[in-house]
């Protein structure tokens, strides 16, 4: 079978650059990598598409074709889109209509063959599943993997703040893309059922797929790649790595504290990433002062505690923890740097921390899934988690836990989930091994590839038809962003604030 990646603000190359170096990319590079490479590995022919960037400051990007180092069956294939520079997603919207889709389909019409389905993923992704299986008739799976809807609330937008958040992120594209995306693909993909539940249940979606029915869904967890993140693999500059965080540590940390257990959070520095709720929570505890240090991976960022970013966003969030670890004297038990050398040296930092007996803590406000625990439960690290999101699912079933999972808006609750792990050695040895083998058994690529590669069998052999009255038409945007029918900011207040799905189910002109 022959099956396209549809992903184009996803940047993805050999090497797997930038992963946590940019809001465009993280995870879901991670995600669409791994199930590409696992659906080849059992024989199928893989194309992940992506956009095609010529700009000094991202190399990586520019050739117009890439493979994975001892990998076949799975091509990068990048198209242009608008400009060569990089564009940010937000502003993809009308290259994706006028040049990018139209480029695949040349490309594979100009190849003699078109692939028997597609993935798509993220609202872009999905409006161009949506654009070619028009065109095509093609049919698509759609992974939203976060949907705009959940930003918008985290946001607090009002009606008089709409517009001025709306110039930034270009919600009333990305919202009536996601609505015409779950309304017309094949199925719909998530990573647990809250997801489904309370993601696509939310108003602004109202009238563009019913998230009760079954057969218009289907949970599928990604996967830790225990190649990469097992306790006992070993990667080829290992010692490089845990001489690396050595440095930092001794950089950081005052010397009568350098071989305690760390407190360890990796994550792009997002506001939503909640990583300064994790500092107030080390702050307000002399207990885990005692008994940890806290340890931040931060992207590309060498040293983020002291060094001034031009980057805003990146300034909005490590400025107010500068103001915490001051205020608190926390100077000499934190330590924050970045790492260069991909998900190889993050996996060797883990292993280095378990040795440690420290524990991974993820405090994001809300976490779609939750793949960065994961991946350090498969090293050995112990885990405290967010509730809100997929960790309620994949750190707990039934009464059974396998991580702490605590509520990212309470510093004091997530110091307690902290004390727990670091207290008690039985606790910790428990939830080490409770959440290694929960990673084992449920959540692997191989997994993940297989269920993906089940549904779209099923599309492919047994199409289901829908009814045309089901179907919401294309927005006349995204036919034609040239014309004069633009997506109104009207539009999206009406979806938004009142649920009047009309607006954007008029007959396309």
């Amino acid at each position: 079978m022959h099956i396209g990646f549809v992903n184009p603000q996803g940047n993805f190359d050999s090497s797997s650059s930038y992963i946590s170096e940019h809001p465009d990319f993280g995870g879901q590079l991670i995600y669409v990598k791994q199930v590409a490479i696992a659906l080849a590995q059992k024989g199928h022919k893989v194309d992940i598409l992506t956009r095609q960037i010529i700009d000094p400051q991202w190399p990586e990007f520019a050739e117009p074709f890439d493979t994975y180092p001892g990998v076949d069956n799975v091509r990068v294939i990048r198209l242009p889109a608008g400009s060569k520079e990089f564009v940010s997603k937000e502003f993809l919207w009308p290259h994706l209509v006028s040049d990018w889709v139209p480029n695949i389909l040349k490309f594979y019409e100009e190849e003699g063959g078109l692939p028997d389905a597609m993935t798509a993923h993220y609202a872009d992704g999905g409006l161009c599943g949506v654009l070619i299986e028009e065109k095509t008739s093609i049919p698509f799976t759609f992974t939203g993997h976060s949907l705009g809807a959940q930003k918008i609330d985290k946001l607090e937008v009002t009606a008089e703040n709409l517009a001025q958040i709306d110039e930034q992120f270009q919600f009333r594209y990305r919202i009536i893309a996601e609505r015409l995306s779950m309304n017309r693909s094949a199925i719909n993909i998530t990573s647990t059922r809250q997801e489904r539940f309370e993601q696509y249940s939310h108003r602004v979606y109202c009238g563009a797929v019913d998230f009760n029915n079954d057969s218009r869904f289907a949970v599928i967890p990604p996967g830790a790649d225990f190649s990469i993140f097992g306790a006992q693999e070993r990667y080829e500059n290992e010692e490089g790595i845990y001489q690396l965080v050595q440095e930092r540590l001794a950089r950081d940390i005052a010397e009568s504290r350098r071989d305690l257990p760390a407190i360890l959070a990796s994550s792009r520095l997002e506001p939503k990433k909640n990583l300064l709720g994790l500092v107030q929570a080390f702050a307000m505890s002399q207990t885990l002062q005692e008994r940890a240090n806290l340890v931040l991976l931060t992207g590309g960022l060498d040293d983020p505690l002291r060094e001034l970013t031009s980057d805003e966003v990146t300034e909005e969030v490590l400025a107010p923890i500068r103001k915490v670890v001051e205020e608190n004297d926390l100077s000499g038990k934190i330590c924050a740097f970045g790492l260069s050398e991909g998900q190889e040296a993050l996996a060797a930092t883990y292993r280095f921390m378990a040795k440690r007996r420290s524990v991974f803590a993820l405090t994001a406000l809300y976490e779609p899934f939750g793949l960065a625990p994961l991946e350090a439960a498969a090293a050995g690290l112990p885990l405290v988690a967010t509730q809100n999101g997929g960790p309620s699912e994949s750190l707990r079933e039934g009464d059974t836990e396998y991580g702490v999972l605590v509520d990212p808006e309470d510093p004091a609750d997530i110091a307690r989930g902290l004390e727990r792990l670091l207290c008690d050695s039985n606790e910790w040895e428990h939830f080490a091994v409770a959440g290694q083998q929960r990673v084992l058994k449920t959540y692997t690529w191989e997994t993940t590839a297989q269920n993906y590669l089940n549904q779209i069998e099923q599309i492919v052999s047994s199409p289901q038809p829908r009814e045309q009255a089901e179907l919401l038409p294309i927005h006349p945007y995204f036919l034609d962003p040239e014309q004069q029918t633009d997506v109104s900011l009207e539009e999206l207040s009406s979806l938004y604030f009142e649920c009047n799905q009309n607006l954007t189910t008029a007959p396309a002109t």
